[in-house]
């Protein structure tokens, strides 16, 4: 059967499109899962804090209150801003992030190398917030 355009449509080409679909519903779906769960952790985690736990999820408000958490100044959030000062300022505030719940050098390793793990320890865990480190 001649189209005029070269191409014709078998049952396998839909097979492969019905194929591609289904993969990509299902990573959408998983993906979708694993940002709910992370959102309830990062949560948790301005909830211990004594922060409006919704503020996880505004875009630079959740950097301010992140910053508030760790470095007791939400503002200096501003400085990831700035060349080359951001790499030791998110370096830094990981560790007095982790410092902030009591823990020390070894978690601040986790949150650098494993960090969606340490952020589930972090919501979900009996650590308690002791004030910026």
């Amino acid at each position: 059967m001649y189209t005029g355009y070269g191409y014709t449509s078998t049952a396998s080409t839909s097979n492969a499109g019905a194929a591609v679909a289904l993969f990509g519903s299902t990573f959408l779906v998983i993906a979708l899962v694993v940002m709910v769960i992370f959102i309830i952790a990062n949560w948790r985690i301005y909830s211990k804090a004594g922060e409006p736990g919704w503020g996880c999820i505004i875009p630079f408000y959740s950097q301010y209150l992140l910053f508030k958490i760790a470095w007791g100044n939400g503002w200096l959030f501003l400085l990831l801003f700035v060349p080359v000062v951001n790499l030791f300022v998110a370096l830094v505030g990981l560790y007095k992030l982790g410092a902030a719940f009591g823990y020390g050098a070894g978690f601040f390793l986790g949150m650098l190398f494993l960090s969606p793990i340490f952020t589930l320890i972090l919501g979900f865990g009996s650590s308690e917030y002791q004030g910026p480190a």
